[in-house]
């Protein structure tokens, strides 16, 4: 999509909608790491809230976006969720639907969703994004799929334990309408280095203990690949059956290891569970990673499935 410096890429995307009329763009405020680190300070307070409110109402009317979406990984404690939900309110007050959407990007474990009221998010949101993904990666010593459909028979540690199909069934448990959940697809692979199958230690320590690897500075470190890269030169795309067809490659030349990832075949039967569960649909993150090739797009190919084309 080109991008005119003088308007800048928000522009950008709004007057494509002149081409689309059925596209939908919508602002997203926060992200992980340093993004949502403001979050809990601005929810705490009534007169900071309402000052966010009012800005980011404006940027969303500036720009002639659609709505907003609230990306705040993640409300932490039982007071953080209570403010959470303020915070969806007094959005929700000032983005009324159905004349703005406003949706929130929400992790899948439960241990994150613990301290939100899903059942009361849910009736101020139109959408809930769940980022059914980084279910593995440097912060657990084991390597594993980190995007699986379902959990295995015998989960080689608690993070293999989490599942797309277990993050939809909280939700759908706490109340969340089924309608309301787009579920996550991410468009890169991890890479887990000095490994060639899922439960295997990722570089150990030379002194022999399950320590993940780390950047050299104590710090872990993430060996993230594009999707439109895998599976990377000298390796064979592969795939688990037990856990939704889990897309898999081992890179031997560079030592990234084991790398976990979506494939078309995994993102088919995703798109399949959607439909059957009866949900809005699937979100992708990012698509400037996906495949340009129509075979292998992930886009193409969950709009394909759940369209039946």
């Amino acid at each position: 999509m080109p991008v005119d410096g003088a308007k800048g890429c928000i522009r950008a995307f709004t007057q494509s909608k002149r081409q689309y009329p059925q596209l939908k763009v919508i602002l997203s405020i926060g992200g992980g790491g340093a993004g949502s680190e403001n979050f809990a300070a601005v929810a705490a307070d009534p007169v900071l809230t309402a000052n966010f409110v009012e800005t980011a109402k404006n940027l969303v009317d500036k720009f002639s976006l659609d709505g907003l979406d609230v990306d705040w990984e993640h409300p932490s404690d039982p007071q953080q969720g209570i403010n959470y939900i303020s915070l969806l309110a007094t959005l929700r007050e000032q983005l009324p639907s159905p004349q703005y959407i406003l949706s929130s990007a929400l992790p899948a474990g439960q241990w994150a969703l613990q301290h939100i009221n899903l059942h009361l998010a849910q009736y101020y949101l139109d959408v809930i994004n769940v980022m059914t993904y980084d279910f593995s990666g440097p912060w657990v010593p084991q390597c594993g799929h980190q995007s699986q459909l379902f959990a295995p028979e015998q989960p080689h540690n608690d993070a293999a334990h989490l599942s797309c199909s277990s993050a939809v069934s909280y939700l759908l448990a706490q109340g969340v309408p089924p309608h309301k959940i787009l579920m996550g697809i991410p468009v890169y692979g991890r890479g887990f280095p000095g490994t060639n199958s899922v439960g295997q230690y990722s570089c150990p320590a030379p002194d022999g203990s399950d320590k993940p690897v780390d950047d050299g500075a104590g710090n872990e470190k993430e060996i993230v690949f594009d999707y439109c890269d895998l599976p990377v030169s000298g390796s064979i795309e592969q795939h688990d059956p037990e856990v939704g067809n889990a897309a898999f490659c081992v890179d031997n030349e560079q030592n990234s290891g084991f790398i976990s990832y979506d494939s078309p075949q995994s993102v088919k039967l995703k798109a399949q569970f959607v439909k059957q569960t009866g949900l809005a649909g699937l979100f992708y993150w990012h698509i400037a990673a996906d495949s340009t090739t129509a075979a292998r797009s992930l886009i193409a190919t969950g709009y394909n499935t759940m369209h039946d084309l």
